[in-house]
This record gives structure tokens, sequence and C-alpha cells, in this order.
């Protein structure tokens, strides 16, 4: 309930009702600028012998962090550049870095840690700890450390910052509580902008589109206009799910769409009652593949970059 209506407040509310939590937001602005300041410029930092590329967002909930750290993964890999990857582990219970593997759980290592492996085929390393997971990857002669998530870590120094944005119009630019941002833009003044939903070549991004919906019992990649999914269920636990059912809907599929809280583990009697084919994202399949359901297909996605993001990470990188 609490998390349904601070989405509320933040996406959809009137501007008046975050007044109340204004106070709020400014002794928040407060403890972040202090803790920056400390971290920069008096404790001590871990200095990473490889480079180090943060990819994160300014606002709570799903950007695109994940998909791009995946897409950026594979191009650095397809350039012959040598790298690993590191996951926070969300909702894992692992407090020393360890290597994903096929045989990690995604409850343990967390969810996205094992969609990153999955995708890339790249050594991906989680844990609650993203300096000790960086001192790991440190064994080894890399061109670059990648870390999906983790701009407010700030023990950590960062050669680059691409910071996910959404391309749409935010009404409510506060800070938590009143609003979604954890931070003012002007924290990242080297940052690097690139939208996630946005194809055109005016600005740096990219979007997401779904290739193919595979049968999850046989591999069978299916064309999403296949006539079987004309009615179906769509279950996911991701931050948002917009984008997904406004594609889904542009090829006349009638959706029962439903949504658990971001990282939600998912159980058999989630499924029982759901009688149509049931469409999940891939991050989402990592944690339902034990199941053994029958009637699971997964909506395979691949991005597609304009060519202002691959000026800049040419540029960059």
């Amino acid at each position: 309930m609490i998390h349904k209506f601070f989405t509320y407040l933040w996406y959809k509310g009137n501007l008046i009702l975050s007044i109340p939590f204004l106070p709020l937001s400014l002794l928040f602005f407060l403890i972040i600028v202090i803790r920056k300041f400390l971290y920069t410029k008096i404790l001590k930092r871990y200095v990473s012998k490889n480079k180090v590329i943060i990819i994160g967002n300014l606002t709570v909930g799903g950007s695109g962090k994940t998909p791009f750290t995946i897409w950026l993964s594979n191009y650095l890999k397809k350039n012959k550049k040598r790298f690993s990857i590191i996951s926070s582990g969300y909702s894992s219970n692992i407090s020393s870095p360890q290597i994903i593997n096929d045989k990690s759980d995604p409850h343990e290592v967390g969810d996205e840690a094992v969609l990153i492996h999955n995708m890339t085929d790249n050594m991906t390393v989680s844990s609650n700890n993203r300096v000790q997971s960086n001192i790991f990857c440190d064994q080894y002669d890399l061109d670059y450390v990648i870390h999906d998530d983790g701009l407010q870590h700030y023990r950590l120094p960062r050669d680059q910052e691409f910071i996910i944005v959404k391309n749409e119009k935010i009404k409510n630019k506060f800070l938590l509580p009143s609003g979604p941002f954890r931070e003012p833009y002007f924290f990242h003044p080297h940052g690097k902008f690139i939208s996630s939903n946005y194809y055109y070549n005016d600005i740096p991004g990219f979007y997401s589109k779904i290739s193919s919906i595979k049968n999850s019992m046989t591999g069978e990649s299916l064309s999403i206009e296949d006539h079987r999914f004309k009615n179906s269920s769509l279950i996911t636990a991701i931050a948002d799910n917009r984008i997904i059912i406004e594609e889904l809907k542009k090829y006349k599929i009638n959706l029962q769409a439903i949504n658990y809280p971001d990282h939600y583990r998912f159980k058999k009697s989630d499924f029982d009652e759901l009688k149509l084919p049931i469409l999940v994202t891939q991050k989402d399949f990592v944690k339902i593949k034990k199941l053994n359901l029958k009637n699971i297909f997964i909506l395979e996605q691949i991005i597609v970059p304009n060519g202002k993001l691959i000026e800049l990470v040419e540029k960059l990188l």
C-alpha cells in the first residue's frame, strides 16, 4: 500500500499533495550533500586498478539500467574488451563476492545478476558490498569493471557514469519522499545521460523491443503474432511494466496483466488460477524457472541503440 501511494504521489498525483513531505525532502537533501562531501573529500575511498563504469539512475523505480548493462557488455565483448560486471545482488543474502554460474540461485545472488550472466556469458560478480566485489575483480587484468547500479555509491570513484533516464515528462522533480529523485542532476556534472525509451538521433538513446516469444519447456522461439497469444496473461515483478503492456497491445493481444513488486519471489500458487498462456520477462523467468511450469512463455527482448549512443560509447570507451 505504501509503495502504491508514493508511486501515485510521484507520477500521477497533484504536486500539492507533495507539500507536506517537503520538510523531509529538505532533510534528505542535507543528508545526501553531507554524505557525498564526506565520501568524495574526506573519507578514504577504494581506487580500482581497472577503469570503473557506473550505470545508474536518479529516480526510484526501473529506468532500463540492467538492459543497458547487458547491451554495453555485449558491445564491449564484440569489440574484444576484457571486463567484469558487478551486480549488487538486490534481495540476495551473500556478503562475499561470488561469480555467477549456471547453477546460481537468483534468490541467493539476485535475479538481475543471474539475468546478466545468462545474457552476456561474461564474468558476473554479485555481493551486497560493491567495494569488495570490485576488489575481487581487480585480481584480473581487465579493461573495465562495469557496475549495474551504484550511482550513489561514492566509496568507489568512477571513470564514467552512464545515467539512464526515461524520455518522459516527470512533473514532480522533488527529492524523496516528496518526489521520486534520489539525487539532483547537479550531483553528476560529468555523467552521460542516456534515454532508455528513445530511438531518434538527436540525443543518445535506445529502446527495447520484443523480438520473439520463447516456449520455456521446448526452447522454441515463436512469433509475437502467433495466434496462440491472442489472449494471454502477463505476469511481471518489475518496477514498471507499462512499456511492455503498450507494445503487446500493438499486436492486438488481449492481456490480463498482473504486476507484483519489483524482485518479488514467485510461488507456484501465483500461477494456479491462470489458464491462458502466461507471458513473463527474461528477468522474471530466472526466478520462475525452478517452478517447472508448463504454460510459461518468455518475452525475448533486444536493445536497439541509436547512432548518438553508439557515437558516445565509441568516443568514451
